[in-house]
């Protein structure tokens, strides 16, 4: 009788496995995004695209989205994402949210 053994899950496959049993929970989506966001920053940003247009109010995706846009030096796109998170942080009354979006702003824009 040969041993079996039993591979544990990566982070990663527990997360796809998260997204799978509830896709319409945008936390599955953001932590997909941020998992990836350490080794492909490519991966991430389609899961931060597909959380945008899912779930448009998941206030904390827009500034850690807006950290990855900046760190792949496309701060054009960075500055509209942040500004659409600056005002979706105003609708909700989360002002220190808001404070974060416009300090990462500022970074985006005078870099």
């Amino acid at each position: 009788m040969t041993p079996r053994f039993y591979m544990m899950p990566t982070r990663l496959d527990q997360l796809h496995q998260f997204y799978n049993d509830d896709p319409t929970d945008p936390f599955n989506l953001y932590a997909l995004a941020l998992e990836y966001q350490k080794t492909n920053a490519t991966k991430a940003k389609e899961f931060f695209y597909q959380l945008m247009k899912e779930h448009e109010n998941y206030l904390p995706s827009y500034y850690h989205f807006g950290n990855l846009l900046i760190a792949l030096e496309q701060n054009d796109e960075a500055v509209e994402i942040l500004k659409k998170g600056i005002d979706l942080a105003k609708q909700q009354n989360e002002l220190k949210a808001m404070r974060e979006l416009r300090m990462l702003l500022d970074e985006a824009l005078y870099q």
